[in-house]
Protein backbone atom coordinates (compact mmCIF):
# COMPACT_ATOMS: atom_id res chain seq x y z
CA UNK A 1 0.00 0.00 0.00
CA UNK A 2 1.35 3.30 -1.32
CA UNK A 3 0.09 6.08 1.17
CA UNK A 4 0.69 9.52 0.08
CA UNK A 5 3.33 11.52 2.19
CA UNK A 6 1.75 14.79 1.57
CA UNK A 7 -1.02 13.86 3.45
CA UNK A 8 1.22 12.46 6.67
CA UNK A 9 2.70 15.36 6.74
CA UNK A 10 -0.66 17.55 7.02
CA UNK A 11 -1.99 18.60 10.71
CA UNK A 12 -4.97 17.30 11.86
CA UNK A 13 -7.97 19.61 10.49
CA UNK A 14 -5.98 20.10 7.73
CA UNK A 15 -7.08 16.41 6.28
CA UNK A 16 -9.50 16.26 3.34
CA UNK A 17 -12.35 15.05 5.63
CA UNK A 18 -11.63 16.79 8.48
CA UNK A 19 -11.05 20.33 6.46
CA UNK A 20 -14.75 19.76 5.83
CA UNK A 21 -15.67 20.16 9.45
CA UNK A 22 -13.28 22.09 10.28
CA UNK A 23 -14.75 24.98 7.92
CA UNK A 24 -17.92 24.37 7.92
CA UNK A 25 -18.43 23.37 11.87
CA UNK A 26 -15.45 25.25 14.03
CA UNK A 27 -14.32 28.03 11.92
CA UNK A 28 -17.65 28.80 10.17
CA UNK A 29 -18.64 32.57 9.38
CA UNK A 30 -20.60 33.85 11.95
CA UNK A 31 -22.11 37.50 12.88
CA UNK A 32 -20.66 39.05 15.86
CA UNK A 33 -24.43 39.66 17.21
CA UNK A 34 -25.07 36.00 17.54
CA UNK A 35 -26.65 34.88 20.51
CA UNK A 36 -28.15 32.03 22.50
CA UNK A 37 -31.89 33.50 21.08
CA UNK A 38 -30.78 31.72 17.32
CA UNK A 39 -31.04 28.68 18.76
CA UNK A 40 -35.18 28.88 18.50
CA UNK A 41 -35.38 27.72 15.21
CA UNK A 42 -33.02 24.84 15.52
CA UNK A 43 -34.96 23.70 18.31
CA UNK A 44 -38.49 24.25 16.82
CA UNK A 45 -37.29 21.97 14.29
CA UNK A 46 -36.24 19.35 16.51
CA UNK A 47 -39.53 19.34 18.15
CA UNK A 48 -40.98 19.54 14.31
CA UNK A 49 -38.40 16.06 13.68
CA UNK A 50 -39.76 14.50 17.25
CA UNK A 51 -43.38 15.30 16.56
CA UNK A 52 -43.05 13.72 12.93
CA UNK A 53 -41.96 10.63 14.24
CA UNK A 54 -43.54 10.03 17.15
CA UNK A 55 -46.74 10.61 15.36
CA UNK A 56 -45.68 7.95 12.25
CA UNK A 57 -45.34 5.48 15.33
CA UNK A 58 -48.58 6.34 16.59
CA UNK A 59 -50.35 5.85 13.30
CA UNK A 60 -49.02 2.46 13.15
CA UNK A 61 -51.21 1.75 16.26
CA UNK A 62 -54.28 3.93 15.65
CA UNK A 63 -57.24 2.27 14.10
CA UNK A 64 -59.39 5.55 12.87
CA UNK A 65 -63.12 3.42 13.70
CA UNK A 66 -65.70 4.67 15.94
CA UNK A 67 -66.07 1.38 17.31
CA UNK A 68 -62.10 0.43 17.60
CA UNK A 69 -60.51 3.90 18.42
CA UNK A 70 -60.55 3.84 22.12
CA UNK A 71 -59.41 0.42 22.28
CA UNK A 72 -56.39 1.01 19.64
CA UNK A 73 -55.33 3.80 22.10
CA UNK A 74 -55.53 1.52 24.98
CA UNK A 75 -53.75 -0.99 23.26
CA UNK A 76 -50.99 1.23 22.44
CA UNK A 77 -50.87 2.29 26.06
CA UNK A 78 -51.05 -1.25 27.67
CA UNK A 79 -49.57 -3.61 25.05
CA UNK A 80 -47.46 -1.91 23.28
CA UNK A 81 -43.64 -1.53 24.38
CA UNK A 82 -43.01 2.33 26.00
CA UNK A 83 -46.61 3.01 23.98
CA UNK A 84 -47.03 5.13 26.63
CA UNK A 85 -44.45 7.13 26.26
CA UNK A 86 -44.96 7.72 22.74
CA UNK A 87 -48.29 9.13 23.25
CA UNK A 88 -46.87 11.37 26.20
CA UNK A 89 -43.86 12.39 23.81
CA UNK A 90 -46.25 12.96 21.35
CA UNK A 91 -48.12 14.94 23.72
CA UNK A 92 -45.84 17.31 25.96
CA UNK A 93 -43.93 17.83 22.40
CA UNK A 94 -46.35 19.43 20.85
CA UNK A 95 -46.59 22.03 23.96
CA UNK A 96 -43.23 22.15 24.23
CA UNK A 97 -43.07 22.59 19.90
CA UNK A 98 -45.33 25.62 20.44
CA UNK A 99 -43.35 27.60 23.14
CA UNK A 100 -40.18 27.27 21.03
CA UNK A 101 -41.84 28.26 17.94
CA UNK A 102 -43.50 31.44 19.81
CA UNK A 103 -39.97 32.16 21.68
CA UNK A 104 -38.29 31.59 17.87
CA UNK A 105 -40.99 34.25 17.01
CA UNK A 106 -40.31 36.63 19.62
CA UNK A 107 -36.52 36.51 18.70
CA UNK A 108 -37.86 37.89 15.29
CA UNK A 109 -39.58 40.66 16.68
CA UNK A 110 -36.88 41.65 18.81
CA UNK A 111 -34.57 41.56 16.20
CA UNK A 112 -36.58 43.19 13.51
CA UNK A 113 -36.66 40.31 11.50
CA UNK A 114 -39.66 41.79 10.08
CA UNK A 115 -38.20 44.73 8.18
CA UNK A 116 -36.33 44.84 4.71
CA UNK A 117 -34.84 43.02 3.38
CA UNK A 118 -36.63 40.42 5.13
CA UNK A 119 -39.94 41.09 5.21
CA UNK A 120 -40.67 37.79 2.48
CA UNK A 121 -39.11 35.62 4.91
CA UNK A 122 -41.05 36.64 7.64
CA UNK A 123 -44.40 36.84 5.51
CA UNK A 124 -43.44 33.03 4.67
CA UNK A 125 -43.19 32.26 8.30
CA UNK A 126 -46.16 33.65 9.26
CA UNK A 127 -47.69 31.65 6.61
CA UNK A 128 -46.12 28.30 8.08
CA UNK A 129 -47.27 29.47 11.55
CA UNK A 130 -51.02 29.97 10.68
CA UNK A 131 -50.76 26.42 8.93
CA UNK A 132 -49.29 25.32 12.09
CA UNK A 133 -52.14 26.65 14.30
CA UNK A 134 -54.23 25.00 12.19
CA UNK A 135 -53.16 21.53 11.77
CA UNK A 136 -52.71 21.37 15.75
CA UNK A 137 -56.28 22.58 16.22
CA UNK A 138 -57.84 20.01 14.04
CA UNK A 139 -55.27 17.62 15.23
CA UNK A 140 -56.99 18.24 18.96
CA UNK A 141 -60.50 18.61 17.40
CA UNK A 142 -60.77 15.34 15.27
CA UNK A 143 -60.91 12.79 17.92
CA UNK A 144 -63.64 15.02 19.63
CA UNK A 145 -65.85 14.37 16.51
Amino acid sequence: MHLNRNLIRLGIFEQPLLNVVQNHLIAYPTPSNLTGNYNWGVLAGLCLVLQIVTGIFLAMHYTAHVDYAFDSVQHLMRDVPNGWLLRYLHLNGLSLFFIVVYMHLFRGLYYTSYAQPRELVWLIGVVILLVMILTAFIGYVLPWG
